[in-house]
């Protein structure tokens, strides 16, 4: 469903990475691994839609994509390293905000049970800014539970998420892997998931990279 062809990525006149080509099906996560600087949120840009490569092509249900393309960009939830959140709002607009821009707009009901599914039911309407870190990365993980998007991709999930927050995770990426979706994710931690549906990539291993 996802595939990258002679991938290559430029940071002025540093080569990141390039060549590189992988293919990832349904019920596949592909997590990047490797240094800072080494293109990991770069690659993840890329394969979201949102920047284009130096060099290569990426597919998205066997049909070749450009930054910005409709059927790519309709397929994705990006979550990045800095939550999205809009400090003056509470958790629960936040999350139909963001529900409504991505023309999957949930009921009431629905973004209370997203948010009580991540611990957040008695801070649903207290604003994002006296959340801690961790509250606040939980409000992207209700977000995907809500997400009907076929590519998840995120950056660094596990940041600032406690024991039961990986947990919720975990329960998330199951979910999705089982009902046929892909993700895929940056992470300097191991991402729980089980092996039989991990696909590992590290960018420091792909040739013609700089990454010192």
């Amino acid at each position: 469903m996802l595939e990258t062809r002679s991938l290559a990525a430029r940071r002025g006149f540093a080569t990141l990475f390039q060549g590189l080509g992988f293919a990832l099906a349904a019920g596949e996560a592909l997590v990047v691994s490797g240094p800072n600087g080494c293109g990991k949120t770069t690659l993840l840009r890329m394969l979201a839609g949102l920047s284009a490569p130096a060099e290569g092509e990426i597919c998205w249900d066997g049909a070749s994509v450009r930054p910005f393309d409709a059927k790519l960009r309709e397929a994705v939830a990006f979550n990045g390293h800095l939550p999205a959140l809009k400090d003056e709002l509470t958790a629960f607009e936040n999350l139909a905000a963001w529900t409504t821009l991505e023309n999957e707009r949930a009921d009431a009901q629905a973004i209370d049970r997203a948010l009580a599914d991540v611990a957040l039911a008695r801070r649903a309407r207290i604003p994002a800014r006296a959340l801690s870190q961790g509250q606040r990365r939980r409000i992207g993980l209700a977000r995907l539970s809500l997400s009907r998007r076929r590519l998840w991709i995120l950056d660094e999930p596990l940041t600032a998420l406690d024991s039961d927050g990986v947990e919720v995770l975990e329960t998330l990426l199951a979910a999705h892997l089982e009902g046929g979706g892909l993700v895929v994710a940056a992470s300097h931690q191991a991402l729980p998931v089980p092996t039989a549906n991990l696909r590992p990539l590290d960018l420091a291993t792909v040739p013609g990279g700089s990454h010192g």
